[in-house]
């Protein structure tokens, strides 16, 4: 079943939305009332996501970040809606605790991979919602045309970019250690 065949009238809220079945052709995000429907990644998305969510973790891990957890998408409880970031990074216990949506405050990292479709969402939308909510660190890949990856850590209400090109890595010691070559991500 799909949204577009759901009967509802008026703005959308949150209950609305968690209750609807799950949708495998589309992601389903609220902002401000009206849904935001984006379909579901191409392989090469899935790929990134997929290398650069066991990259995560495992750099979580080495660098024995207590109760960090990396999810690929699941719900963020963001001011006025809820977003699918392709990863999270947030606190274990409360993403064992958390049902079908986690609270943003929870969230310590949230990495978008841009594609043609989601780009301006992604670049737009997106940080300044979670930028809103206190996330610490939104981070976007880009795949195209070569893999980049914009390191955004948030400073007085907004992310602050830092550029990481193919064939350079990230080098970060916080919010962990991390260190990838955004070129590594994709085939």
């Amino acid at each position: 079943m799909s949204v577009a065949s759901v009967d509802h009238t008026g703005p959308w809220t949150m209950a609305d939305v968690l209750a609807l079945p799950e949708d495998g052709k589309h992601r389903i995000e609220l902002v401000g009332g009206a849904l935001v429907m984006s379909p579901s990644p191409g392989i090469a998305h899935q790929r990134a996501s997929h290398r650069l969510a066991a990259l995560l973790d495992a750099a979580i891990e080495a660098s024995q970040v207590p109760l960090e957890e990396v999810l690929e998408a699941v719900n963020v409880v963001v001011p006025g809606g809820l977003l699918i970031p392709d990863i999270a990074v947030m606190d274990a216990v409360a993403s064992a605790e958390a049902g079908r949506a986690i609270h943003a405050d929870d969230v310590l990292v949230v990495v978008e991979i841009a594609s043609p479709l989601t780009r301006v969402t992604d670049r737009k939308m997106k940080p300044a919602l979670y930028a809103a909510a206190g996330i610490p660190h939104y981070w976007r890949l880009e795949l195209e045309p070569a893999p980049r990856l914009h390191l955004g850590q948030l400073e007085n209400g907004t992310y602050r970019d830092r550029l990481v090109q193919a064939g350079e890595t990230t080098a970060l010691s916080k919010p962990f250690a991390f260190d990838i070559d955004p070129a590594r991500l994709v085939r």
